[in-house]
């Protein structure tokens, strides 16, 4: 038997034939760009490159010119600072003391070594700074400037105790002294002539304005250069003590001679009458002696001449005088004389503490003014 019945046919299953499948396309980008155009962009690519450099340079320029003129203004500021401190603190200080010695010998020497170490600290202070390069050189000067006076006063206060004592010994030491004010003057001067040029300098080239340069002004008169100002501010070489009074001992002078021009004259208490050929301004030349056993301060010598209805006189105030030494001044009569009348000259040497013999000091000449 047929597994199948009879008249029955097998189904016949249609299969369709399976299409192949046609490969993927890969999928297609933009169009490589041409020659002109790549190199186009290159160019603003670099530019831009170039411009970020240039911007980034300016910038870091910036802030170091920014950093440099404030390096530059902090240092001009700190040389003020340290300046003022050693005119207003130093140097009034010291000078108001001196000016005060007479009264203050005690204290003195251990008050001028304490403004002293003060002016040690000044010199330490500025070489502390942070010192700009441009500030160089006035760096070094301003050392110096400091130095000057740090110097100065400790070699001051040394002398001083030898300064209050007596004879040559404290006039050695006030000596010493009027020249150690040397280091005081010359420290104003290398400031004024270097340290403050230089900063400004120094500005002016980084284009900075308007900044305050300190000035400096440590001694306030060359009169301190003058050991008779030592000696009269200290009490001593004056022919006084610290309290005014005379010191011991032969006080006084003596007039020695009389001149106009070239023509010495005679006193009048010999009869005597000088003739002297008139001019506009004839100068009278006194000499004279200290004939102490002290230096006297503030000589005060005076001429008068009288004669033709009119009296001329004039003063001038000397200084200091050595003890047992001559001095000579010169005093302009300060306008023509009477011509061709009698006249009468009289000079006197003013009287200092302690002088009780005044027959020498004054002297009377007659004189006739010719054409």
């Amino acid at each position: 038997m047929s597994f199948f019945d009879e008249g029955d046919e097998p189904t016949r299953v249609r299969t369709r034939a399976a299409r192949p499948r046609r490969p993927a396309t890969a999928s297609r980008g933009p169009a490589p760009p041409d020659r002109q155009t790549a190199r186009t962009r290159q160019a603003v690519a670099i530019v831009g490159l170039i411009v970020l450099l240039v911007l980034v340079v300016l910038f870091v320029n910036g802030c170091l010119n920014t950093r440099k003129d404030n390096a530059l203004k902090d240092y001009n500021r700190n040389v003020t600072a340290v300046i003022d401190d050693s005119d207003n603190s130093v140097g009034k200080g010291f000078f108001q003391l001196m000016a005060q010695g007479a009264s203050n010998t005690q204290e003195l020497q251990v008050q001028v070594n304490q403004l002293r170490l003060n002016a040690d600290q000044d010199v330490e202070r500025a070489k502390g700074f942070d010192v700009p390069g441009d500030m160089a050189a006035a760096q070094r000067y301003l050392e110096l400037v400091l130095n000057f006076r740090a110097e100065g006063l400790k070699k001051i206060a040394d002398r001083i105790p030898s300064a209050l004592g007596r004879g040559q010994t404290s006039q050695t030491a006030i000596n010493h002294i009027a020249g150690e004010m040397q280091l005081f003057l010359a420290s104003d001067i290398v400031h004024a002539q270097r340290v403050a040029p230089l900063i400004k300098d120094a500005l002016s080239k980084n284009g900075i304005s308007g900044q305050r340069i300190a000035g400096s002004r440590f001694m306030p008169d060359v009169a301190w250069l003058s050991p008779a100002t030592i000696a009269d501010r200290l009490g001593r070489g004056t022919g006084t003590s610290a309290t005014g009074a005379p010191t011991p001992g032969l006080h006084g002078h003596g007039l020695l001679s009389t001149a106009i021009g070239d023509k010495v004259l005679t006193p009048k208490a010999t009869g005597a009458v000088n003739t002297v050929p008139a001019s506009a301004n004839p100068a009278i030349t006194v000499k004279f002696a200290n004939q102490g056993e002290h230096d006297e301060s503030n000589v005060k010598v005076s001429i008068r001449l009288t004669g033709g209805g009119k009296t001329i006189a004039q003063t001038k105030t000397i200084a200091q005088t050595k003890a047992k030494t001559d001095a000579t001044v010169s005093i302009p009569l300060g306008q023509q004389p009477p011509v061709g009348v009698g006249t009468v000259l009289t000079v006197s040497i003013g009287k200092v503490p302690g002088e009780t013999n005044l027959t020498n000091n004054r002297s009377e000449y007659s004189v006739i003014f010719t054409r």
